[in-house]
């Protein structure tokens, strides 16, 4: 294990996390967006069908907005950044580097999550 790393369960496989990240990864977490406090509300506290869902999760050197362990899944909502010429290219690495660990990613716009919020729930669902 790399010095700075922690593990993290994630179905039946360890995942490590940049513990360098932690600080940055609460700060996300008391500053999130309108669209990630409205998923937000809607699957904390096991209202995923039971599943506990963690916000701002750190896995390996990227921190994810939303993370299910028991379902092997990474929820993220992507505002305007994404959109960019860099952001899609980050997000594909995030993207690569997340599937490679064995995690199923979601990605949302934070406008669909905003006015499509039964839409986006029921995506979520059928992907557990």
């Amino acid at each position: 294990m790399e010095i700075g790393m922690k593990e993290i369960k994630a179905k039946s496989q360890q995942l490590f996390y940049n513990t360098k990240l932690k600080d940055y990864s609460r700060s996300l977490r008391k500053n999130m967006t309108n669209a990630e406090r409205l998923l937000w509300s809607r699957i904390r506290r096991k209202q995923l069908k039971g599943y506990q869902v963690y916000r701002q999760r750190i896995i390996g050197n990227y921190i994810v907005d939303f993370y299910c362990p028991n379902a092997g899944m990474v929820i993220e909502l992507d505002g305007g950044q994404h959109y960019t010429d860099d952001g899609v290219k980050k997000d594909i690495k995030r993207d690569d580097y997340l599937k490679n660990q064995g995690l199923k990613v979601l990605r949302f716009s934070d406008r669909d999550v905003l006015k499509n919020l039964t839409i986006v729930l029921e995506k979520i669902y059928q992907n557990l």
